[in-house]
């Protein structure tokens, strides 16, 4: 082959090799688009809907911008209680989930058996398994051997059955990067097993004590299905909402939700600024 046919070959490809890239890229930014509308556009209709004046949440039928539904919203009685019961619960939540998922991460990350792959199916099995059946059986549960009524006791450990998985497979990733040494050089010089957790273990497992925390407050405040068959006759912001749909839409659940986008938004934004400046630190 001469040398000009080699460029002219040469210079044929790269075109090719253009053309193929801006049609990647093409594909890739409507399907970026198509994403980012599928996820917010929802979202940026329920804003809106929220400062409607339109009783009837809408924003084709657009009839003034008022900002009376935030208003009401703090003088409805059962929002605010059911908000206080999904605060508590949630708290209740992140007490009992970190300790169980704690746990079972030292379990399985320490555990040399074969039984290990048994006990980690079963403790990740209350994730796969239906809230519904969480809620119910909990209920069940503790009433005929407790005689304790369905309440938000009942409501809090229905929850942390599943959640305290959640926190368990983020300590698990979290210790599988924990260099041992440390450990087991401190336990050599003689501390305790109690002293290695505490002064070693714990200070390198506190982000994710801190992240597993969140997630914990966040899965609680949302869940609906294990919540509604567990609390009985009280009631969360959630069940409340669900309750109130059945009747109809009601402006003030998209003021709800505009204040719980406004808060996750500000905590994300914190969170991001903080690890930001930790790590400049």
């Amino acid at each position: 082959m001469t040398v000009a046919t080699a460029e002219r070959a040469a210079g044929g490809v790269a075109p090719r090799r253009r053309r193929t890239r801006d049609w990647s890229d093409a594909v890739l930014s409507g399907y970026l688009l198509l994403f980012f509308a599928y996820m917010f556009l929802p979202l940026m209709f329920m804003v809106a809907a929220a400062f409607n004046a339109n009783p009837t949440p809408s924003v084709t039928d657009w009839q003034g911008f008022t900002l009376k539904w935030f208003e009401e919203l703090p003088q409805d009685a059962r929002f605010v209680q059911g908000l206080l019961h999904s605060l508590a619960i949630a708290g209740g939540v992140i007490v009992i989930s970190i300790p169980l998922g704690l746990a079972g991460a030292l379990i399985l990350t320490r555990l040399q058996s074969r039984a290990s792959t048994l006990l980690y199916t079963v403790l990740v099995s209350p994730i796969l398994t239906p809230g519904i059946v969480l809620g119910a059986t909990t209920m069940i549960f503790w009433r005929d051997a407790f005689g304790m009524e369905a309440g938000l006791f009942t409501a809090a450990i229905a929850q942390a059955a599943f959640i305290a998985s959640y926190c368990m497979l983020m300590f698990m990733a979290r210790l599988q990067r924990q260099d041992r040494a440390l450990e087991e050089a401190a336990l050599d010089l003689g501390a305790s097993s109690v002293f290695v957790f505490r002064r070693i273990t714990l200070p390198f497992l506190m982000p994710t004590v801190l992240t597993a925390a969140l997630i914990s407050f966040l899965q609680s405040i949302e869940n609906y299905n294990t919540t509604f068959f567990a609390i009985g006759s009280s009631w969360t912001l959630v069940t409340e909402i669900g309750a109130r749909m059945r009747f109809g839409l009601s402006p003030m659940i998209n003021v709800i939700g505009v204040i719980f986008v406004v808060i996750t938004v500000a905590a994300a934004t914190a969170w991001v600024l903080a690890k930001r400046r930790s790590g400049n630190g």
